[in-house]
């Protein structure tokens, strides 16, 4: 017992140590604290550098990742519409209506145009009942391949811009009640019903986009793959630049503010556009799709909002 004690005597400090060492074993702390805190600074400048010179040697290499990113970020939007479903179905049913009443005219006219194809490149091509008959039959099915073509590219569009008249109404439920569950804004009145103008300029702008990928798909050699690639950006263009405009609305964002708000988010509106209309080529996918679509559009306007203030904000400066 003696003995520990000895030995816990000399290991402790005691009382009788002089406020010199007392002093230096403090400095002595306090200069390894601070030298550990330097080598922190160092490592973080050293970093911080290094990014700082990354960025400059590769500058698009850092946009090509960031709109990389944005893409991805804008296809996500999609997915989180489909979480209403499981919160909301009654109302996810609600608005698949727009989408059936349209899925039904574009097959109907699209069985017409199948069984009576052959018929109308006849008549398109009534010049040549005189040519030889190898000459005619081959005109004439490639007039009737080019009709099926373009029907079916305009049935796509067909589709989008007729679910979209029909299913104002519908949408707008969908999207006022998203943006009463996410909270932080109560959604200005808006017009009930779509305007003839912005209808006329919607079917305008898809038969213009209808027109384009159709003559992408005619290019030589590679209109196979220049035709479904065009289609699918011009078709998500329209369906995110459609889809948004009613939660902007209702913020009071219209016309050129609408286009400096989402300037700064077009990758992701991109991003959001492209998968929706990758998941309408899904066989019956578009009809599940579009409410759920409906939803991702309105977060994506929230976020594109959200985006613009901060960015506003810093290019001001703190007041």
């Amino acid at each position: 017992m003696t003995d520990s004690m000895a030995t816990l005597s000399a290991s402790t400090p005691t009382a009788s140590l002089d406020s010199g060492s007392a002093a230096q074993g403090f400095v002595t702390s306090a200069t390894v604290d601070e030298r550990v805190a330097v080598d922190w600074a160092a490592v973080r400048r050293t970093y911080a550098g290094r990014m700082a010179k990354r960025t400059r040697t590769h500058p698009r290499a850092s946009r090509t990742t960031r709109i990389a990113r944005d893409l991805v970020a804008g296809a996500v939007f999609v997915l989180r519409g489909f979480a209403t479903w499981r919160r909301r179905p009654g109302l996810m049913l609600f608005g698949m209506l727009p989408a059936v009443i349209a899925a039904a005219v574009i097959v109907a006219l699209l069985v017409t145009l199948g069984l009576n194809a052959e018929q109308w490149a006849t008549a398109i091509t009534g010049f040549a009942d005189g040519w030889q008959k190898g000459w005619r039959d081959a005109l004439r099915t490639a007039v009737a391949i080019a009709l099926v073509a373009g029907v079916f590219i305009g049935a796509i569009y067909g589709f989008t811009t007729l679910t979209l008249l029909i299913g104002d109404p519908f949408y707008e439920r969908i999207w006022r009640r998203t943006e009463e569950d996410l909270g932080d804004f109560a959604p200005n009145p808006v017009r009930f019903w779509r305007s003839i103008g912005d209808g006329l300029l919607l079917v305008l702008r898809a038969m213009a986009y209808g027109l384009l990928t159709f003559l992408a798909g005619l290019l030589p050699l590679i209109g196979t793959v220049t035709g479904p690639v065009v289609g699918v950006l011009l078709g998500g263009h329209l369906i995110q630049q459609e889809l948004t405009t009613r939660p902007l609305e209702a913020r009071g964002i219209d016309g050129t503010a609408r286009s400096g708000v989402m300037r700064g988010s077009r990758a992701r509106a991109l991003g959001f556009g492209i998968a929706t209309q990758l998941l309408y080529l899904v066989p019956g996918g578009a009809v599940f799709v579009m409410p759920a679509a409906v939803v991702g559009a309105t977060l994506l306007a929230r976020d594109a909002v959200a985006r613009a203030t901060d960015t506003e904000r810093a290019t001001k400066g703190p007041p």
